[in-house]
């Protein structure tokens, strides 16, 4: 029972994402840089009561030692998504190999990978999944 009301609260926050950047988007359009993105999601996250923490450190250990500053998340909603945002021509499957090695690095099962460099945000936005984190 806790995993599938767990995956619900997912569902109703990813809901709440695409959500705002559909809104961000069909404002504004593609053509800005990212951290502007970035911004106007947190405000957007932040009137929907999210829990939002943009540019979170995440540490990475390796050989037993911690680098506490591995790599930033750009956006982290309620503990429970990662989102990656881009403003980029065309994504690459490098893409979302970064985005599955952060949601390892967090230990978190749920990712947004979104582009608001297209004409149709439906044609930017992805869920990711790292199905090796118990939720």
């Amino acid at each position: 029972m806790q995993k599938q009301i767990a995956m619900t609260d997912v569902n109703v926050i990813t809901g709440d994402i695409l959500d705002s950047c559909i809104k961000i988007h069909t404002k504004l359009g593609p053509g800005l840089f990212e951290s502007v993105y970035e911004e106007l999601l947190v405000y957007e996250l932040k009137k929907k009561n999210r829990e939002v923490v943009r540019q979170k450190a995440i540490p990475v250990v390796y050989d037993s030692v911690k680098f506490t500053d591995g790599f930033r998340a750009d956006i982290i909603v309620n503990n429970l998504v990662i989102i990656e945002i881009k403003s980029i021509e065309h994504l690459s499957p490098v893409h979302f190999k970064q985005i599955h090695t952060y949601l390892k690095l967090a230990e978190l099962a749920n990712g947004v990978l979104v582009n608001f460099n297209v004409n149709l945000l439906k044609d930017g936005f992805f869920r990711v999944f790292n199905n090796h984190v118990k939720q």
